[in-house]
Formats: structure tokens, C-alpha cells, sequence
């Protein structure tokens, strides 16, 4: 068993799905606290359910924890390649007399896991019922020559606990205090099945207590097992961790959060456009509290101020408005410089990088991105409205220009706008803004009506940043070029 003074701390996916929002806040929370004791967290992929584990979705959830920004320290480590060890866990449990074979057969036992092959790993993901049954396994109780019998019958034998029938089992946990259970209330559960194939219950305290695990950081819908997974502790001579039970993540409906309710897996999210951080601090505010109204926490502050005192017993709600706030105070608040490289991404994936300006002049391209940043809610926004900054192939969207292109003088009022900023000697905000003005008030229309048209010839829509500003930053050359590229698209309008 590993050792340190400092607390170890696990965070234990399942390859039967992708990465999904509640997954991703326990790793959040075994990190922070991991972070902030100065201790160690371990990835550990419990991949022993063969029938419902798909190996390919391993590479995504390790892609979601590092998207994520989730740092572990060692691992990972596969429960697929440690059956060995559970096995052996199990023959000690027989020798001891903490286990018993059983060889029921279909519900002849009828526990929580009836036939031998029942499954633990459903239980312990919140899958399946919660069935407590107080009757013994009738297994328990047979005699050698009555196990020998069974065995040259060529039954295939289980492996199940011995659970007491008497008194309470005693745990503690950071979050619900301390509790226990009717020993009476737990059934005989299974350890092995028929196949040789540990259950949960088995694999995770081994690995536990292998593993040094200090602090079991985990969802509340775990409670249940915990009673089980206690008395295998004590009957393989392990100290019980400290269990902390984080509340569940609830729909605008207070029902379990799924697929009705939107997306719930990470890489979603991720490729929605909200940015990591901004992800992570949403999230740890679901089930926790600083101890204030704190609500803009950026990471280091999240791990300094981290403690499973602030989480709560009260169930979080996911509120997609608040998580789409949180991305806004992310694309606005930090430095710019913390922006570009997620920005640089985003137009590569769309395939504008290469030939923008972006990619040539980081001076220019972080003053494009410091403009734009202020109306953006979303990564997508850079190359969505935003496209017209980035690249010179865009078009102009039909609501505008039904809008603000309707007059018939203004195919030669922007010919006559783009030669003079031609003209202009110094490419200015206040040079651009003097010169609109002054062509607007030598032909007679209000500024406003020639400042509309021009946004929508030079960026293709009506919304944009500033126009003065955001042609300063287009830049003169292209800026003229876009608006006597105008005047045709006006004639033929």
C-alpha cells in the first residue's frame, strides 16, 4: 500500500460514456482539493464491466480532463489489468470467513444482486434499483461436503459477502457527517461472479487501499455502497478514508440532468465554444461555496479557497443562462494574451488562419481580438459575426442589408466614401469618423444612415463593433476595397 502524510485523492471513471458534467465535477473537486492540501491525485479507469464498457471512449474522457485543465499526478491505471489482485483479495476473504461461495442460481437469492451475475457496477453508477433485502444467501450456511457436492455438479460458484446480521456499520463523511447502516439491511453481496469477474464494490476498495487513497471524493448517489465497501475494508484489515458525497446535478426541472435537458457530455460544451476556465468555475460553484457571494473565481483562487466544508448536501441546479455568463466574464475579464491561443484555434478549425492577417501580425491580431471580445459570448462568435475581420470572404446578411441598403444613392455615396479615405493621409478613428461625417452632411443624410451602410459593406452585417474603431483595425486598403466592392452588389441589389 502506497503512504504519504499528505491526502490521495482518486478520480475513478467508467469508459461506458463520454466525459459527461457531473464526471467532470467530481474530477474538479478531487482536484482542487488535491491541489490545495498539497497532495496527490490519481486517474484510475474502472474498465472491468465488459459488457457495457466501450475502450474507445477512454481516449475522450482523458481529452475532457484536459480540456478541462484537470492535472493528475499519477495513473492512469486500468482495473482490466489488476483482476489479479481482486482475485486475491477475494481467496483472503474466503480464507477468513468474511466470504462464502454461493452457486444460486436466477433468483434464488433474491438480494440486491440476485443471480450470481448480478451487477455491482450498475448499483454503483446509480443504474439500478436500490433494493435492500435482509434475508441471508442460503449459501452462507452450506456445508463443505455440500460445497463439494455443487463443485462436481459443475455449478459455477460466486463469490459473495459475508454480511453481519447484527448491529451497525460506522463511517464518516466530510460532507453528511457521520453515518451508519443496519448491518441487518445489507444483503450478502457479490464480490466474484461465476466468471471470475470482480464486481465494484470488490475493485474499488482494493484499488483503494493499494492505492493509499486517503479521501474518497465522489458523487452522493455512492452513498448507498459505502456501508458495503466499509466492512471489506475492515475484513481485509484497511483503514476506512474519508468519504465525501458531493450532491447531484440537477435540470432546470430538478430531475436528474441528461440528454433531455441538453448536452452533458464536456467535449460538448467544448465544442459549443465556452472556454476551459470558464467551464471550471461554473462548475465548482455547482455543490460548492467560497463562503461569500463570490462568483468570478479564476482557478488558483478556486484552489486556495477550496475545502469539503463548502460543499453542499443540497442538490446544484445547471443553469445553462449562468454557465453562458460565466464564458462572457472569461472572453471579457482576462488579460487579452490569455485569449489568443484559444482564438487562433477556433480560426483554424475554420479554416481562416492560414491566410488572415492573424497569422502574420500578432500586434494586429490582438488588437482585432481586444475589439471584438466585448460582444462575444461564445468562441464561435470570432469566426461567426466576426468573420469579416479575419478574412475578406463574407457575405453580406440578407436582414441588413434589407435594412440599411433600401436607398438608391448609396451605391455612389460609399464610391465617393471610399475615395476619400483613400485620400486620407492618416488612418485614424478620429480621420475615419471626420470623414463619414463630413460626406454625410455634403449629401444631405444624417451620419447615422451612412455609418449603418457602410458597417454592413465592410463586415456583412449590421452588428459589429464600433464602425471607426473597427475599420482602424481592418485597415485602410482593405477597408476601401470592401466598400467599392459595395457598389456593385448595391446597383444589383
Amino acid at each position: 500500500m502506497a503512504s504519504s502524510s499528505k491526502p490521495r485523492v482518486r478520480f475513478a471513471p467508467s469508459p461506458t460514456g463520454y466525459l459527461h458534467v457531473g464526471g467532470a465535477r467530481t474530477a474538479l473537486f478531487n482536484w482542487f482539493f488535491a491541489r490545495h492540501e498539497g497532495g496527490t491525485l490519481l486517474l484510475r479507469i474502472e474498465d472491468t464491466d465488459v459488457e457495457r464498457n466501450r475502450p474507445e471512449l477512454v481516449d475522450g474522457i482523458l481529452e475532457g480532463l484536459k480540456w478541462l485543465g484537470v492535472e493528475w499526478d499519477e495513473g492512469p491505471f486500468f482495473q482490466s489489468q489488476r483482476l489479479e489482485m481482486y482475485r486475491t483479495a477475494a481467496g483472503r476473504l474466503l480464507a477468513g470467513g468474511a466470504a462464502f461461495e454461493c452457486y444460486c442460481k436466477g433468483a434464488a437469492y433474491a438480494g440486491a444482486d440476485a443471480a450470481t451475475e448480478g451487477n455491482e457496477e450498475a448499483e454503483g453508477d446509480d443504474q439500478g434499483p436500490k433494493m435492500k433485502k435482509s434475508a441471508p444467501c442460503p449459501c452462507r450456511e452450506l456445508t463443505d461436503a455440500q460445497r463439494e457436492a455443487k463443485k462436481l455438479e459443475g455449478i459455477p460458484a460466486a463469490v459473495r459477502f459475508r454480511a453481519p446480521r447484527t448491529g451497525t456499520t460506522k463511517f464518516e463523511d466530510a460532507v453528511f457527517g457521520p453515518r451508519e447502516a443496519q448491518n441487518e439491511e445489507i444483503e450478502d453481496f457479490v464480490l466474484l461472479r461465476s466468471n471470475g469477474a470482480p464486481t465494484y464494490q470488490l475493485s474499488v476498495v482494493v484499488d483503494d487501499i493499494d492505492m493509499g487513497i486517503t479521501h474518497v471524493i465522489r458523487g452522493v448517489d455512492h452513498l448507498s455502497n459505502t456501508p458495503k465497501q466499509a466492512l471489506i475494508y475492515a475484513a481485509l484489515g484497511a483503514a476506512v478514508p474519508i468519504f465525501a458525497h458531493v450532491p447531484l446535478i440537477l435540470g432546470a426541472d430538478r430531475t436528474r440532468l441528461s440528454k433531455r435537458h441538453g448536452a452533458t457530455s464536456v467535449g460538448t460544451y467544448a465544442e459549443e465554444g465556452f472556454l476551459p476556465e470558464a467551464f471550471r468555475n461554473f462548475l465548482a460553484l455547482l455543490g460548492w461555496s467560497p463562503g461569500d457571494d463570490s462568483e468570478y473565481l479564476r482557478t488558483p483562487e478556486l484552489i486556495e479557497r477550496f475545502t469539503l466544508a463548502g460543499v453542499s448536501r443540497t442538490n446544484a441546479i445547471f443553469d445553462r443562462a449562468k454557465l453562458e455568463w460565466f464564458n462572457t466574464q472569461y472572453l471579457q475579464k482576462p488579460p487579452v494574451e490569455e485569449l489568443l491561443p484559444y482564438v487562433e484555434a477556433e480560426l483554424k478549425r475554420a479554416g481562416l488562419w492560414d491566410k488572415s492577417q492573424a497569422s502574420q501580425d500578432r500586434a494586429w491580431f490582438t488588437h482585432a481580438v481586444e475589439l471584438i471580445r466585448p460582444r462575444t459570448r461564445l468562441l464561435g462568435d470570432f469566426t461567426g459575426w466576426a468573420r469579416a475581420f479575419f478574412t475578406d470572404d463574407f457575405d453580406y446578411h440578407t436582414e441588413a442589408r434589407e435594412k440599411f441598403w433600401k436607398d438608391e444613392r448609396l451605391g455612389a455615396m460609399l464610391g465617393k466614401l471610399a475615395d476619400a479615405l483613400d485620400a486620407l493621409p492618416d488612418w485614424n478613428h478620429d480621420a475615419c469618423d471626420a470623414t463619414l461625417r463630413g460626406l454625410a452632411t455634403a449629401e444631405g443624410v444624417k451620419a447615422g444612415f451612412l455609418i449603418n451602410a457602410t458597417r454592413v459593406a465592410i463586415v456583412g452585417r449590421a452588428v459589429a463593433p464600433p464602425l471607426f474603431d473597427t475599420m482602424v483595425v481592418i485597415g485602410k486598403e482593405r477597408i476601401v476595397a470592401r466598400l467599392r466592392r459595395a457598389v456593385p452588389a448595391l446597383a444589383n441589389r
